[in-house]
């Protein structure tokens, strides 16, 4: 399978020429997008064993118990029991379909770490207009400045019918997840013995990309604006952090201010980009390693190297049901396998090498990517000596109230070091990620306004 879609990636390229000038696909490719492929560019069609499902649309409307945006969501497939487990005994039975950080963390934690998975649902869905706008994308949205911007795309994923690695790239950076979503949850660092100390902080993230009433001209060069704040524990509570995120970063690069309530004062932050360590993960997380991967592609050459049947985290709404306490969910090594679900998908699998003469802690990443979603479902990465270090998972489940495919919570392992961070806890807050507030103007998400907000 990823030997026969390497083939037509390289077709691809070949069609087209060298990846610094590619842009916009034809407008026979395009109709693909309405005939074989999704709107998203996934194939429509099922796998030959009948283990993959062929995509009738995913998602389309709530269940009926479930009572509106910002409340818990119930788990559609609930009746649904795990066709087989993958185990340390069992492991190379479902080698082949697995990363290579996903069998590190069986040897890792070989009495413990399980894979149970499950029927699998192509859930994955996302309003017309959005499908619309993919579609306009896919013969208008081009690469800049050597592949670390985009331009003329809006509203959609950018490249649905990928021809390179920052193509790939770009479509999980700029995936959709709503236009203006506030969300209250907790994180927190797993030590071996399983002992965590929680942080919870509310989230505001304004997506000016996917405003239905903007355009790419309305853009000015700005994806979107995200705001925090710490709630809790009380020595932290106040703290927060702005982040201004830019289409092209190397042209402009990414605008950060914190806030720290000792001293009253909102400061530029120009470090948090890259392999800065975030402070709340303990940490076991970089800057770019949030939402599996984000911020400027340009100390990495990316490769596209096709399509893989794998297991991935997918419909996790047990996990992050108000039923299930965090000291059952995060226990030693890894949260607990009885309440993650997985299911076979195909994913594109992009990998970065670090550019010679580029810094980062990584030398080398790789991100397997949702084909309904573009989502990064499973990213392994690599220390300066070629060796597997960390590998990231984002336990996938379609947020209906929209719909879109979005992470019901982040998990961080630090293989060397043999412990976790998580992140995205709700299940023990009253509310989930709500979408359904009128969006702000960005005045909202300016340095005083950060002040504002974090010294509540």
């Amino acid at each position: 399978m990823l030997k026969k879609s390497s083939l037509l990636v390289a077709a691809l390229l070949l069609a087209a020429g060298t990846t610094d000038s590619l842009a916009a696909v034809s407008a026979p490719q395009a109709v693909t997008l309405k005939t074989t492929l999704t709107p998203f560019g996934a194939e429509k069609a099922g796998n030959a064993a009948g283990t993959i499902p062929a995509w009738d649309g995913g998602i389309s409307q709530p269940p009926a118990n479930y009572q509106g945006s910002g409340q818990h969501h119930p788990d559609p497939f609930a009746a649904d029991q795990p066709l087989f487990t993958i185990t340390k005994a069992n492991l190379e039975q479902y080698k082949a379909n697995l990363t290579a950080g996903q069998i590190a963390l069986f040897n890792a934690y070989p009495e413990s770490f399980q894979i149970p998975v499950y029927q699998s649902h192509r859930s994955g869905s996302a309003p017309q207009w959005v499908y619309d706008n993919t579609f306009k994308n896919a013969t208008a949205a081009k690469l800049l400045n050597e592949g670390n911007g985009i331009a003329d795309a809006y509203g959609g994923i950018p490249f649905p019918i990928p021809q390179n690695g920052l193509e790939a790239v770009w479509n999980h950076i700029t995936r959709y997840r709503g236009t203006y979503v506030v969300r209250r949850s907790g994180q927190a660092g797993v030590q071996r013995n399983g002992a965590y100390s929680l942080v919870t902080s509310q989230d505001e993230a304004l997506f000016r990309f996917y405003d239905p009433k903007g355009s790419y001209a309305t853009l000015n060069n700005t994806l979107f604006y995200y705001l925090t704040f710490t709630t809790a524990p009380a020595r932290l509570a106040g703290n927060g952090a702005l982040v201004q995120e830019m289409l092209d970063q190397v042209q402009e690069p990414r605008q950060a201010w914190a806030y720290n309530p000792g001293q009253r004062r909102v400061r530029r932050a120009p470090t948090l980009a890259y392999d800065t360590p975030i402070e709340d993960s303990d940490g076991l997380r970089t800057s770019d390693d949030t939402d599996m991967y984000n911020g400027a592609p340009d100390r990495y050459d990316w490769t596209l190297q096709g399509k893989k049947e794998l297991y991935i985290p997918y419909n996790n709404y047990r996990l992050t049901s108000p039923e299930v306490k965090y000291d059952d969910l995060l226990t030693p090594g890894h949260i607990n396998p009885k309440y993650t679900r997985y299911e076979l998908h195909r994913v594109w699998v992009v990998e970065g090498k670090l550019k010679p003469g580029a810094r980062h802690i990584y030398s080398k990443r790789t991100l397997f990517l949702d084909e309904d979603s573009w989502g990064a479902a499973v990213v392994d990465q690599f220390d300066g000596r070629g060796e597997l270090w960390r590998v990231s998972m984002a336990y996938l489940k379609n947020f209906y109230e929209l719909p879109t495919v979005w992470t019901a919570l982040d998990t961080f392992h630090d293989l060397q070091a043999r412990r976790y961070s998580v992140q995205w806890l709700d299940n023990q807050e009253p509310t989930t990620a709500d979408f359904s507030k009128p969006a702000p103007d960005d005045s909202n998400f300016s340095p005083a306004a950060l002040r504002r907000k974090a010294s509540r």
